[in-house]
């Protein structure tokens, strides 16, 4: 089974945030996005809306046929009632902080599981698949597997930051991690800072890795390959 690629429109927002109106029009982009060969979209909303608001989610999700893929922190009930509203492909719920530049960190699946397996059982009695951003440490994905999700994200700064020096030295807590994801049958996702030049080694990797979620890097290529090319590579890397 190919491993689907999700592309995370946010930088989009951004851009056009930046400037006022509608350009870029980011419900075209998602649009395109399905059209060039993103397997999901995804988006990140946060409470200040800074990059995608919460309009956009509601847009999005009337015109895409693609997986949808909504990414917040649930202790925001504005966030929750989106999410309920929408009904996405599938809910990944990450520990933001309010503020927070980007995502830098996964939950605490042992102190944190009564919270996780009630908000989780939430999601799932709607029918919305539930993943939950983890770092790649083998007691936090066995606590997962209690919380009654269906998935882990795997966070993988770490794993980026470190490619460089010593690849293989980086993907291993990566591999121990998915192996005890596999043990508890949980789905396998993975986003964060992957890019063209560390992709295709992590997906070779990782035993069961069912879907990566990609926004700054893939953006950012975009700026010199264009969308769709940019898509098509990310997606050959998969391959």
């Amino acid at each position: 089974m190919a491993v689907k690629l999700s592309v995370n429109i946010n930088k989009i927002a951004t851009l056009r945030n930046s400037r006022g109106g509608n350009t870029p029009d980011v419900l075209k982009a998602a649009i395109d996005c399905q059209r060039f060969g993103a397997d999901g979209i995804t988006v990140h909303p946060r409470p200040d809306e800074r990059h995608i608001r919460y309009s956009d989610v509601r847009e999005i999700k009337k015109i895409i046929t693609t997986e949808f893929n909504i990414e917040g922190n649930p202790v925001e009930d504005k966030f929750v009632s989106l999410v309920l509203e929408t009904l996405p492909t599938q809910v990944t719920l990450v520990p933001d902080t309010p503020g927070q530049l980007t995502s830098n960190h996964g939950w605490d699946t042992l102190k944190e599981k009564n919270y996780l397996r009630d908000i989780i059982s939430v999601f799932k009695k709607a029918g919305i698949r539930v993943s939950i951003f983890v770092d790649p440490l083998e007691h936090i994905v066995n606590g997962a597997a209690e919380t009654g999700t269906d998935r882990v994200e795997l966070y993988t700064e770490d794993y980026a930051k470190h490619y460089t020096n010593d690849k293989v030295a980086a993907i291993a807590p990566y591999i121990k991690a998915s192996l005890a994801a596999q043990k508890h049958e949980l789905g396998i996702n993975a986003g964060h800072d992957l890019s063209l030049q560390n992709l295709n080694f992590f997906h070779k990797s990782i035993p069961g890795l069912l879907e990566v979620s990609i926004g700054h890097a893939l953006i950012a290529d975009a700026l010199y390959f264009g969308l769709e090319n940019a898509i098509q590579l990310y997606k050959r890397e998969l391959k």
